[in-house]
């Protein structure tokens, strides 16, 4: 069956996404994402456990081509990996990574046969993580929450956990490894936190539908490398930094090489507020996208953040488009919308 071209983006069918397996690396000529939709996963803007667990488990089976979800997790990550959650906490339980998307993919993991312990769920702040709600996770589970901040940061003695450096000096704030520190170099390096450095070995991202004024989507790319880092504030208010900052952070070796899959969580779009919960200006999409591409995922939530301000005749905000071809170079993944190809799987009756 040939691609049908709708929009900027192609559509196949299940059957030829199958084929082409979507284990194949996410630098090849397409990106594959697919999107599993119900209509009933939010009720009143909160996420339906029953139905978040549903769509999960048939979305992982049809990306990885494996019968059980046990299988298609085992074919993403072992039972020997430590796992590492990404997720996006600051902005609450309603705009950020909602909880219930997490809980269905830590549930998976565990029936794939991974120990508790091995499972982590992180942000850059364990209190934000708390505050939306992902202790009753670890409580529930038995499975580990963690901060960047309080892991503290990685001085960096060899290639694998070696530091961002650039010769733009930053305002370094309190959590920050060199902060009060004096002396030649100082903030010129941004030190990944010893949780990305030290146990975790795959990274598996579970990023909100949320914009972000100069990156353009609070996505996979941005929240990895600034949730990764310290000394982070002299790339955070502006695109041109950020469009080479966030790049060459999660092409590192202790993020792109770890990094596993993506998932983003559409359930609501928020166009507007960025870390500010701000349902008023959200629209209800009740999708959740997977993939190994994390660029294309970012790109595809880019489009739905602009389409959904046109809308609701929302002020439009230009896209950091250079940020995702600079990824793009880098090999993390596939910026050009013609190129990447997307399959949408309703849920079961």
């Amino acid at each position: 069956m040939a691609p049908l071209l709708l929009g900027s983006v192609l559509l196949t069918s299940l059957s030829a996404l199958a084929a082409e397996a979507f284990s194949a690396s996410s630098t090849g000529p397409y990106a594959r994402v697919l999107i599993v939709h119900d209509p009933a996963a939010t009720e009143a803007f909160r996420p339906r456990l029953d139905k978040i667990r549903a769509m999960v488990s048939r979305a992982i089976t049809n990306v990885t081509g494996k019968a059980t979800v046990p299988e298609a997790w085992r074919s993403i990550v072992t039972t020997q990996d430590v796992v590492g959650i990404k997720v996006v906490s600051a902005p609450g339980a309603n705009s950020g990574t909602r909880p219930a998307v997490v809980m269905a993919v830590v549930e998976g993991l565990l029936a794939a046969g991974l120990p508790p312990k091995h499972i982590v769920v992180w942000d850059k702040q364990i209190s934000d993580l708390k505050e939306a709600g992902f202790s009753e996770l670890s409580t529930k589970y038995g499975i580990r929450l963690a901060g960047s901040v309080q892991a503290g940061w990685d001085e960096g003695h060899d290639e694998k956990s070696k530091p961002y450096e650039t010769p733009l000096l930053g305002n370094l704030v309190a959590g920050d490894l060199e902060f009060l520190k004096k002396g030649d170099g100082i903030g010129r390096k941004s030190f990944l936190s010893k949780i990305v450095t030290g146990d975790i070995t795959k990274i598996i991202n579970v990023t909100p539908l949320l914009n972000h004024n100069e990156a353009g989507v609070c996505g996979n790319l941005y929240s990895l490398a600034m949730g990764s880092v310290d000394n982070t504030l002299r790339f955070e208010t502006d695109p041109n930094r950020l469009a080479t900052a966030v790049p060459d952070i999660c092409n590192l070796p202790a993020l792109a090489e770890r990094v596993a899959f993506n998932i983003v969580d559409a359930l609501i779009c928020q166009y507007e507020g960025g870390e500010k919960g701000l349902l008023h200006y959200s629209a209800v999409l009740n999708q959740l996208r997977f993939s190994r591409d994390p660029v294309a995922l970012d790109i595809l939530s880019i489009q739905d953040l602009e389409r959904q301000r046109k809308a609701a005749d929302a002020p439009s905000v230009k896209s950091n488009l250079e940020l995702y071809n600079n990824a793009t170079l880098l090999d993390l993944g596939i910026s050009d919308p013609k190129k990447i190809r997307v399959e949408t799987l309703p849920i079961e009756k």
